[in-house]
C-alpha cells in the first residue's frame, strides 16, 4: 500500500499560496501560478503551444515527447474545427510543427512512443473505431489490430447475445516487443499480442477482486524494479494494480482517486494523471510525493464542459494524460470539451 509522504505545504515560503492568485508575481518574475513543494515545485503554463487557428482542440487525451524534444498532443478534435487532424506536434518552445491524423477524429485516445532500432514509432488507441494502430511519427500506418476475436473472452457473445464491447484506451510494450492493450472503455480485459500482432493471451476482466479490473484505462511497463512489471490504472476501482508480464496479479497501489495513465522519469519518479482534478507524483518506491494542482473538492465534472475562462489557474479539472520531457518538466492534457494543455516547468 502507498503511504503518503507529505501533503501540500501552505506556508508562504513554499510558493504554493500567493503565486496561485492572479496578478501576483512569483520569484521568477512571472505571473504564472506555481504549484508543488520541496524538490518538486513547478511553474504552470496553461494553454501551452501555439495552436494554429484552423485547429480547435476537442478532448485532449494523450501527450508524449519524442527523442528530438517534440511534443505530441492527441485530441478528439472539436466539432467546429476547420481542420480534422487529431495529432498536433510542437517543438520544445511550443511552436507548431505539423499535424496529421484525421482518421482518429472523435476516437483519438492513448498514445505510446517507442524506439525500435533507430526509428521511433507510435502505437495509437482509437476508442471510436475500436483499433490499435502502429504508425510512423508522420502517421503512416504500419499495422492495425482490431477486434480481438482470437481471445476466448471475446469469441462468444455476451449475455445480451451481442459481441462483447471492445474500446481500447491505452497500451504498453514489453521488453521483447509484446503489446499489452487495456480495454478500458470496453470489457475491462488486458489483451497481449507479440510484436507481429499475433494474439497471446487475455487476463483481467470485470470485477473488484485481485486480478480483476474495472476500466483498465492506462497501462505502463515499469522497469524500475528487479523485474519488469505492468502497472495498470484500474480507474473505476480507484487503484493501481500491478501484474507480471504473463498476467499474474502482484499487488495494489493506493493513493489515487481515478488514475488514468502513467509516465516515469529517469530518476524513478512517476506521474499519474488523476481524472478527479489532480496530478499525482510518486517516487520510485511508489510512495506519494505530491498531489499537484488538487481541485478534487470542486465540481470538476461540471467545470469540464465550460469555456476556458472558467478553469482556475494552477488547478486541474480532469487530467487524462501526462508525461515528463527530457528535462523533468511535466506536460498535462485534460478531458475537457475545449481541450487543455499545461506545461509544468520544474523550478526546483
Amino acid at each position: 500500500m502507498v503511504v503518503t509522504r507529505r501533503e501540500f505545504l501552505t506556508q508562504a515560503g513554499t510558493g504554493l499560496v500567493a503565486p496561485l492568485i492572479l496578478g501576483v508575481t512569483n520569484k521568477s518574475g512571472s505571473n504564472k501560478p506555481v504549484i508543488g513543494s520541496g524538490d518538486h515545485v513547478y511553474e504552470v503554463t496553461h494553454d501551452w503551444g501555439e495552436l494554429p487557428s484552423d485547429i480547435q482542440y476537442g478532448n485532449t487525451h494523450g501527450v508524449c515527447e519524442d527523442s528530438q524534444g517534440h511534443i505530441y498532443i492527441h485530441h478528439t478534435v472539436y466539432s467546429t474545427s476547420e481542420k480534422p487532424d487529431s495529432m498536433v506536434v510542437f517543438d520544445a518552445q511550443g511552436n507548431f510543427v505539423k499535424s496529421w491524423g484525421k482518421e482518429f477524429r472523435g476516437g483519438a485516445h492513448g498514445l505510446f512512443i517507442r524506439k525500435e532500432g533507430k526509428i521511433e514509432f507510435f502505437y495509437l488507441c482509437d476508442i471510436q473505431r475500436g483499433l490499435v494502430v502502429k504508425t510512423t511519427l508522420n502517421g503512416e500506418e504500419v499495422f492495425t489490430l482490431g477486434y480481438p476475436k482470437e481471445s476466448e473472452a471475446y469469441a462468444k457473445p455476451g449475455p445480451d447475445g451481442k459481441a462483447l464491447k471492445y474500446s481500447p484506451t491505452n497500451l504498453a510494450v514489453g521488453p521483447n516487443g509484446d503489446i499489452y492493450i487495456g480495454d478500458g472503455y470496453g470489457s475491462s480485459y488486458i489483451l497481449q499480442y507479440n510484436s507481429k500482432g499475433e494474439y497471446i493471451r487475455t487476463f483481467g476482466g470485470p470485477g473488484k477482486e485481485a486480478g480483476q479490473l474495472l476500466c483498465p484505462h492506462g497501462i505502463l511497463l515499469d522497469t524500475r524494479g528487479a523485474e519488469p512489471v505492468l502497472n495498470v490504472a484500474d480507474r473505476s476501482n480507484k487503484r493501481i494494480q500491478r501484474f507480471t508480464l504473463d498476467g499474474k496479479h502482484i499487488d495494489f497501489l493506493y493513493g489515487t482517486n481515478a488514475p488514468c495513465h502513467f509516465n516515469i522519469y529517469k530518476n524513478g519518479d512517476m506521474v499519474v494523471p488523476d481524472l478527479f482534478a489532480r496530478v499525482t507524483l510518486m517516487d520510485r518506491d511508489n510512495r506519494i510525493i505530491e498531489h499537484l494542482g488538487d481541485d478534487s473538492s470542486s465540481d470538476y465534472m461540471a467545470t469540464r464542459k465550460l469555456t476556458r475562462d472558467s478553469f482556475k489557474p494552477g488547478k486541474f479539472v480532469c487530467p487524462h494524460g501526462a508525461c515528463f520531457d527530457h528535462a523533468g518538466n511535466i506536460f498535462v492534457v485534460e478531458w475537457v470539451e475545449v481541450g487543455r494543455v499545461s506545461k509544468l516547468r520544474r523550478v526546483t
